[in-house]
């Protein structure tokens, strides 16, 4: 970590941002425009810039050597890399560090589903609780700011994992912004529980959701959950196409309902792994309507390539990772998030965004140019949960940030970075992670 000083007022200098990063100096979102902000960018478009920090905000940005006479305390950042605060759109906090007692054997999504199920026999609000909490102290020291998770529901568990969400949601208040939203078959939203479940959300400040693929007809349950959700001014979130399967086309079937009832909330569609493997024109004809939905995608490509495509013994052939470029390409907000960490669905993962950007961009291809990509794992996803002050950088924000000794995206990508500062409202925090053996006791002899 980097020697923070530790006065309310003082400089981060020779530092380097993402130019995709920066908040635009005309958005009301910032007290003062940018003061001379250096116009010469270095290559993979950073900026060269000196940071002020004050009483916990950002207080202005200048060009590099702008302020050189200032007696403020500073530490040179000797060329290295500044990033907003990380926002982690998808998540399963519910089932996150289970794998030691509920592995998936082989590794399939079928065998995920079973782990999965079987393991809810320990989930009472003491187990929930712990676990939730060891990835949220993971997801803080690696320097994310937001974080939405899907909490499986339709069972008797759910009460106990809402309530464990909402202890922590008050506890972590002031350092992670939490929001959840309900994990189940959409057909349960036709029944009288459904609705009850949607004021329940509704009475939470939660959202509404639920699994979307390979359902015979769509039409009826998702009319409802539109319905329940504009009634109660609830955002949505689908599990969508997860599977291999170009006949499963539920996103298409939320972007057609989306427009028919002229939904004004924000809709977030996760996985979307089919259209991968659907022909150009279906694709093509299912992005423009997901544009013109207003939908915003999160993909989450270490999860899907360890699940999708998997048969023991075979080696894989397809990615599961959905279309990002092609989706971007047609202007539609894409994002990437870490989904599943050491449960039944991924046996790996450590809520670090970073490393999900790494291993994103190495799975889909997010460079040559990298461009604006570093926005899926920062302020794209914080626009969609409807926190426009996250996620950026730029005068009267906050002062969230993630110092990387990194000079640029290619020794960024190459290291872990373990040794990276994070400063939450203008101070360096502790990065220690928990130990894995805090959780022993809940893994019973599978240790």
């Amino acid at each position: 970590m980097l020697p923070i000083p530790t006065q309310s007022t003082y400089r981060l200098t020779n530092a380097r941002i993402p130019a995709a990063l920066l908040a635009d100096p005309e958005s009301e979102l910032i007290r003062q425009p940018i003061a001379h902000l250096s116009a010469s960018r270095l290559e993979e478009d950073l900026v060269a810039v000196e940071i002020e920090i004050r009483d916990g905000q950002i207080a202005a940005l200048y060009g590099q050597g702008d302020r050189s006479d200032s007696d403020l305390p500073s530490i040179d950042l000797k060329q290295g890399m500044v990033w907003p605060c990380f926002v982690d759109l998808h998540t399963h906090l519910d089932k996150g560090h289970a794998w030691m007692r509920s592995p998936n054997p082989n590794g399939t999504f079928d065998d995920a589903l079973d782990a999965a199920k079987g393991d809810k026999k320990h989930w009472d609000i003491e187990d929930l609780y712990r676990r939730m909490e060891f990835g949220l102290r993971c997801s803080y020291a690696h320097g994310t700011q937001a974080i939405r998770t899907h909490l499986d529901a339709g069972g008797d568990f759910f009460n106990s994992s809402l309530q464990a969400f909402l202890k922590l949601r008050e506890e972590w208040r002031d350092r992670i912004s939490l929001q959840a939203v309900p994990l189940l078959p959409l057909d349960y939203y036709l029944t009288p529980e459904g609705e009850a479940l949607a004021d329940q959300m509704a009475a939470h400040g939660g959202l509404l959701g639920g699994v979307s693929f390979g359902n015979p007809d769509l039409d009826e349950p998702l009319d409802r959950v539109f319905a329940l959700a504009q009634e109660r001014g609830l955002d949505l979130d689908f599990h969508t196409d997860e599977s291999l399967n170009p006949d499963h086309q539920s996103l298409r079937a939320i972007a057609k309902t989306a427009i028919r009832r002229q939904f004004a909330g924000r809709i977030v569609c996760g996985h979307c792994c089919s259209l991968s493997v659907q022909s150009p024109e279906d694709a093509d004809t299912t992005i423009r309507l997901v544009k013109e939905a207003n939908i915003g995608i999160v993909s989450l490509p270490m999860c899907n390539l360890y699940l999708q495509d998997r048969h023991p013994g075979r080696m894989p052939r397809l990615r599961g990772v959905t279309l990002l470029h092609e989706l971007k390409q047609q202007q539609v907000p894409v994002a990437v998030a870490s989904d599943n960490c050491r449960d039944p669905f991924h046996a790996y993962g450590d809520h670090d965004g970073l490393e999900v950007f790494a291993q994103s961009v190495k799975i889909a291809h997010l460079d040559r140019p990298h461009r604006d990509w570093c926005r899926t794992v920062t302020r794209t996803p914080a626009e969609l949960m409807g926190l426009p002050q996250v996620g950026q950088i730029g005068t009267g924000l906050e002062a969230n940030l993630i110092l990387f000794k990194a000079r640029n995206f290619g020794e960024l990508l190459s290291r872990p970075q373990s040794d990276r500062t994070v400063i939450r409202n203008g101070k360096a925090i502790d990065t220690t992670l928990p130990d894995y053996s805090e959780l022993d006791d809940l893994m019973g002899d599978r240790v």
